[in-house]
């Protein structure tokens, strides 16, 4: 092993160009080294085997005074890799560390290249901000070439996670160990035999449980009630869909039913919207009532996917405003709506986390058994942006997601947790439309808090005694539904 202590004096006033293996920096024992620059481990400062750096570490990023130890080993602890050849000024970067010893799934891998950097702490890693972890790890060169989907649980608190898509700007300073997913090379990644099965039985004892607390006859009427402000809503001659009342005679739905029928925040004028309430048997017997709003929308937001319409001199049940709510920790759920334009239907359900949906669609796609229709869904699916709900995608941390019979015609239904409290808008979901199947992989709702948010602050300027009523209302029922 060869070993040289780089002096503090060798960073020289244009440092900020170059990186810790620029020929400016070079010692004699540097040049003999540079042949085999892949086999250097370069230490980050005196203290014994703490942080080590990679070869193409930018100047910048190194503190007045810091010293660097050069040591060379036998094997390769550094892959080739593209780098910029321009050094930008230390605020660009987003320095981190990454743990020797691995967190979460990974006694049984190998994390780096060359074994001999676990004799120190950890590695120093730089990214310039604007890329994702993933991307910094890779160019790094210290790290295998495949690390799959791994998180970085932050060492100070490992319940956070970050995942390997995110980008690295709030990384910066701070320790981290790399987390892997669940190896799943025994299985291929599927749920054949025995696992699926106890993947299935998992699920159907957690929905058991949910579905006996929704049928306590007690949340039962009061879901029943609340219901009542359900109705059904008709886009003539273009859709249908659910929605509810928000307060006073305003209705919320989803802004997808009247897509491409919208003028500025107004309807076209041949569109004509109608809200049926009491629609719970089939005609004949059925003694619903409904109305038609107004053609100017109070609100309406595509990329939330809501809709906010006034009725026409009406009186409707009373709003849903004074019961919103967080997502529920527990899970429990259930959906109130007209399923394919039909009567009123509700269906208790449970939320599937975020680091479980990737196996719920896994579970679905298992029934189909033939590998070539799975790969097809699969296919299929992420055509149609699947990956934004999973892990990293955009949609990841923003929807509740979970199982449900309520798809075509539900959109725009309230999502009630087991206390009765609305806390989402069923917005969309994937369907297996590519098979000529009709069953829906999984579906997701918008936060309702969300939605209320984005509506109170496009109206607040425009009508201030809505926002009034909205902000006090809302206020007060989180007081009560303590902290959240």
């Amino acid at each position: 092993e060869s070993r040289e202590e780089l002096p503090p004096s060798s960073k020289t006033p244009h440092a900020p160009t170059r990186t810790v293996h620029t020929p400016a920096l070079r010692t004699k024992t540097q040049q003999l080294l540079l042949p085999h620059y892949e086999n250097i481990i370069i230490q980050l400062g005196k203290e014994d085997k703490k942080s080590i750096v990679a070869t193409h570490f930018p100047c910048s990023c190194i503190d007045d005074g810091e010293c660097l130890i050069i040591s060379c080993r036998a094997e390769k602890v550094e892959g080739k890799v593209q780098h910029s050849k321009i050094v930008h000024p230390k605020g660009h970067y987003s320095v981190f560390y990454i743990d020797t010893v691995g967190g979460l799934h990974t006694k049984t891998k190998e994390l780096f290249k060359n074994n001999d950097v676990k004799q120190f702490k950890n590695l120093c890693v730089y990214g310039e901000k604007g890329i994702t972890v993933a991307e910094a790890l890779k160019r790094d060169g210290r790290f295998i070439d495949d690390l799959g989907n791994f998180e970085l649980s932050n060492n100070q608190d490992p319940k956070r996670l970050t995942v390997c898509t995110q980008k690295v700007e709030k990384l910066h300073q701070k320790q981290f160990k790399i987390r892997l997913p669940k190896d799943k090379k025994e299985n291929n990644g599927k749920f054949p035999g025995d696992l699926y099965q106890e993947a299935l039985n998992l699920r159907k004892e957690n929905f058991g449980k949910i579905q006996q607390s929704f049928s306590e006859v007690h949340r039962v009427r009061k879901l029943l009630e609340l219901g009542k402000s359900v109705c059904k809503v008709i886009v003539k001659d273009v859709s249908m869909g659910t929605g509810f009342v928000l307060f006073d005679t305003f209705i919320l739905t989803s802004a997808h039913l009247i897509k491409g029928y919208v003028e500025g925040k107004a309807l076209q004028q041949d569109v004509e919207v109608f809200a049926v309430f009491d629609y719970e048997k089939s005609e004949p017997e059925t003694n619903f009532y409904y109305f038609r709003a107004e053609n100017t929308f109070t609100d309406f937001d595509a990329d939330l996917d809501y809709a906010v319409l006034e009725a026409q001199n009406i009186k409707v049940p009373p709003g849903l405003l004074s019961e919103f709510g967080p997502l529920p920790a527990n899970g429990e759920a259930c959906v109130i709506g007209h399923p394919a334009g039909g009567v009123k239907k509700m269906d208790p359900t449970c939320i599937i986390e975020t680091d479980k949906r990737g196996q719920a669609i896994d579970e679905h796609l298992y029934q189909y058994k033939n590998l070539l229709i799975i790969k097809t869904i699969s296919d299929w699916l992420k055509e149609h942006g699947i990956n934004d709900i999973l892990i990293g995608g955009c949609k990841a941390g923003k929807v509740a997601t979970y199982h449900t019979f309520m798809y075509h015609g539900a959109s725009g239904s309230p999502v009630f947790d087991g206390l009765g409290r609305v806390f989402g808008l069923h917005t969309a979901g994937y369907v297996c439309d590519s098979v000529n199947s009709d069953e829906s992989v999984i579906e997701y709702a918008i936060p309702l808090l969300t939605i209320f948010e984005n509506f109170v602050e496009n109206l607040k300027e425009k009508w201030k005694y809505i926002f009034v009523y909205c902000n006090v209302t809302l206020k007060c029922k989180l007081l009560q539904s303590g902290p959240t």
